[in-house]
């Protein structure tokens, strides 16, 4: 035990903290020192509002945040029973006025997810010492608002927080540039060298060695070579990070340029949590739900904890509930490969009674769900993973809206069907890709982006509103590329304007068609 870190916990907590770790650790569970601290109902509700996070810099979201979960509390609608922060060391709340039986499950629910953190792939790239970092930034913004007006920054930061999900989140894993980038604004960066064919020789053989009409012949041909290379565009291919070509290129002042990247860090920092929600939560429910029944509860607990482990599972036909996905999957996949139902044998296997009957017993279930664990994500989760009989067995289904009747009804309870719908839902968090362009569009120094349209068109109140955003940044107009009622077309907003115009439109329909909105 790290002895150099300190908690309020009371004895008996620190007992029953000592006692779920072990437990953890016997099943080979490896994680950060995670440091517990007991909190009342209010602060544990200031903290979630902050993200997890004791301090963060001022804004008014956050505490939007905090009174719609302290109201959620105050009239029993909802309540927070667990809070840990992906950091080294691991830190977690309990509440103060939870149970005995409750606080056993949150240290084993959060040892999962510890777990999770430190072996989880997506994860990975993370900034293991955020809470340090997310207090640097906070004292950084602040810092800002006290020089430059807590209205100029506070707007800015509306801003920023608008587009924070402008980022490639495959960037952290894939190089993206080459060694020699065109960001790199150097006069001299992709020139070749008119001299590179000049031989060293000493000054009294130059003209021998290197003969100046054959000299003034290569110049040439590099020369030529130049002029006829075709334009790259600005950037040369389509940059997905919107933000990192803002924070590169947008014209903003030294305290606007930090502060956007402060947004851009902690968007990359927070993004694993919702790549993973489903797998991360599942498997702390996992072992939560296997320490709890195999060593900790208490035969008189019984009842307080399967109250609360099955009010954490509960489903409705209006969502999926990750935890109840992610540990219901998970223990698909233990008893799958604990029985041998994989690989071709099983899957060319046509009889239903000779599958269900399918027990090879090779025992290896839990290796593969660590293995699971270590490198997946919700999406590589689900495509791997889901299979029919699952689907069956829980009763999965799609649903879409008919006008027609004026509400939502079941689509299809096919599996296909039902797996493309649920892994579109999970593709980039629901939310569009954007691209940026061309940072020079029609030669003005205006700001051309592109939606990578796949079947659904944006909501145009939302992309009006990031158009907006983005153009007080770049201070010249902004453009996107989509497609509405399968016509593509360009959104623009040059500051005062929104404009929409059929892309391949002539100017003069364009002037004769009233577009513009306020």
């Amino acid at each position: 035990m790290n002895t150099f870190y300190h908690t309020n916990l009371p004895p008996h907590l620190r007992i029953l903290k000592d006692e779920i770790e072990g437990y953890a650790r016997e099943y080979g569970l490896d994680f950060y020192e995670t440091i517990f601290e007991v909190v009342d109902a209010d602060d544990l509700n200031e903290i979630a509002a902050y993200g997890g996070f004791p301090t963060r810099y001022p804004h008014w979201s956050f505490g939007m945040s905090y009174e719609e979960l302290k109201k959620g509390y105050d009239y029993g609608l909802s309540k927070i029973y667990e809070m840990v922060i992906n950091n080294d060391p691991c830190y977690a709340y309990l509440m103060r006025c939870n149970h005995t039986v409750d606080q056993k499950l949150v240290m084993a629910h959060v040892y999962g997810h510890c777990d999770f953190f430190k072996n989880n792939a997506y994860f990975s790239h993370t900034n293991r010492k955020m809470m340090d970092e997310i207090a640097n930034h906070g004292a950084r913004i602040r810092g800002y608002a006290e020089r430059f007006g807590e209205d100029e920054v506070e707007a800015f930061l509306d801003r920023c927080m608008s587009v924070d999900d402008l980022i490639d989140i495959h960037s952290v894993a894939i190089r993206r540039r080459g060694e020699h980038s065109r960001y790199d604004f150097n006069e001299q960066s992709g020139e070749e060298d008119p001299h590179a064919n000049r031989f060293k020789s000493k000054d009294y053989m130059e003209d021998y060695i290197n003969p100046p009409e054959r000299m003034r012949q290569d110049e040439e041909t590099a020369r030529h070579k130049r002029d006829s290379k075709p334009d790259r565009g600005f950037p040369e291919e389509p940059e997905k990070d919107v933000l990192l070509f803002m924070i590169e290129h947008a014209p903003l002042k030294p305290w606007q340029r930090d502060i956007l990247s402060i947004i851009r860090d902690e968007a990359y920092y927070f993004y694993p949590q919702a790549q993973t929600k489903i797998l991360n939560e599942g498997w702390a429910s996992f072992w939560h739900s296997t320490i709890m029944t195999q060593k900790a509860l208490e035969p008189a607990e019984l009842i307080d904890y399967a109250d609360h482990h099955s009010g954490t599972m509960a489903t409705s036909g209006k969502r999926l509930n990750p935890y109840k996905v992610g540990i219901e999957l998970l223990r698909d996949v233990e008893e799958r490969w604990n029985r041998g139902q994989f690989g071709p044998e099983y899957d060319d296997c046509d009889d239903l009674d000779t599958r269900r009957a399918w027990n090879k017993k090779l025992g290896i279930g839990r290796e593969k769900i660590f293995e699971v664990r270590r490198v997946h994500n919700d999406i590589t989760f689900i495509d791997t993973f889901l299979t029919p009989e699952f689907c069956v067995r829980h009763k999965l289904f799609s649903f879409n809206y008919q006008n027609q009747q004026g509400q939502f009804v079941i689509e299809s309870r096919e599996f296909q069907m039902v797996k493309q719908r649920l892994l579109f839902s999970l593709t980039n968090f629901g939310k569009p890709f954007i691209y940026v362009l061309n940072g020079n569009h029609r030669n003005r120094g205006e700001l051309l982006l592109k939606h990578g349209h796949n079947g659904i068109d944006l909501k145009l109140n939302h992309a009006r509103d990031t158009l907006v955003h983005l153009q007080k940044m770049w201070s010249r107009p902004v453009h996107l590329e989509t497609m509405i009622d399968d016509k593509p077309t360009l959104l623009s907003f040059d500051g005062t304007d929104h404009t929409a115009q059929t892309i391949g439109e002539s100017d003069e329909n364009r002037r004769n068609t009233p577009a513009k909105t306020r």
